[in-house]
């Protein structure tokens, strides 16, 4: 045994002997960890897609889930938001204004839960404090077929018949942002790319002004608010402030056309007209 350790002793202390064995183990654990990274690289992860189109406020019912076998480098080099686990979207909503691709995988920023979801259709951002969202009515034609998306800054002409028999016709209104555009279902015609939607109804958040002016066109007889697109710079080059009445003279035509309410404050049964006179008396 004495005999043995000795031999040991000599055959560490060769500098050869050495280096070869440490050349082994060397290549022992490198090829040790190479397969141990190609193992988890390749190893299969099951995750859910969605098994057809899920539109925007959409819950996700189990039954719309399917299951797909995929590398873990697929989530790695993909994204790394993708969900992996099902229980994160069972029962889950599609993220407002979002349209889930059939096929797709599904990513945190396209799921949400019930109490994460908008609690009315406009947010804070779009309508904000003193504006009100006004509707125009318009159909494929008006549209010039579908070409005015949400986002677009636009211009809306006016065009009347005075008491002459004389055609109105101008720019009305300047630079007015497409807040969004609904079908005759109230669907967001641009959410779904698995159907054609037929544009409705254009959405504009303007200021409350504005909107009394433009509800008080679309009341008068014989007048009508034409959408007019323009090219992609004038988008770019506009935002809410640019916004204005483009025509004195059509803004003064239509008023001419309604009455205006005074404004009154009602105190009681009492409004403010009444308070002011009975103090004149």
């Amino acid at each position: 045994m004495q005999g043995a350790l000795e031999n040991v002793k000599r055959i560490l202390s060769n500098k050869n002997t050495l280096t070869i064995v440490a050349t082994i183990a060397g290549v022992l654990v490198l090829y040790i960890g190479y397969n141990m990274r190609v193992k988890q690289a390749i190893e299969p992860v099951t995750i859910p897609y969605a098994r057809e189109e899920l539109s925007s406020r959409e819950q996700i019912k189990e039954e719309l889930i399917g299951y797909m076998e995929v590398s873990s480098s697929v989530l790695k080099i993909s994204n790394k938001g993708i969900i992996s686990n099902s229980s994160d979207v069972i029962d889950q909503f599609v993220s407002y204004g979002v349209t889930i691709p059939e096929n797709s995988f599904f990513y945190y920023s396209t799921v949400m839960s019930k109490n994460r979801m908008p609690s009315t259709t406009f947010t804070d951002e779009e309508v904000k404090d003193g504006y009100t969202v006004y509707s125009l009515n318009v159909d494929l034609h008006k549209t010039y077929g579908n070409s005015i998306c949400t986002g677009n800054y636009i211009d809306l002409y006016l065009k009347a018949v005075d008491e002459t028999g004389k055609v109105i016709f101008g720019r009305f209104i300047e630079s007015i942002k497409v807040l969004d555009v609904r079908d005759d279902q109230g669907n967001r015609v641009f959410e779904s790319t698995a159907e054609t939607r037929t544009p409705s109804q254009l959405l504009f958040a303007v200021p409350d002004e504005l909107y009394l002016l433009l509800m008080k066109s679309e009341y008068v007889g014989g007048i009508e608010v034409i959408p007019v697109p323009r090219n992609a710079s004038y988008s770019d080059k506009k935002d809410d402030e640019s916004t204005k009445v483009s025509s004195q003279y059509i803004k003064d035509y239509v008023l001419s056309k309604t009455a205006t309410i005074p404004d009154e404050v009602i105190k009681g049964n009492k409004s403010t007209n009444d308070v002011i006179n009975s103090n004149n008396d």
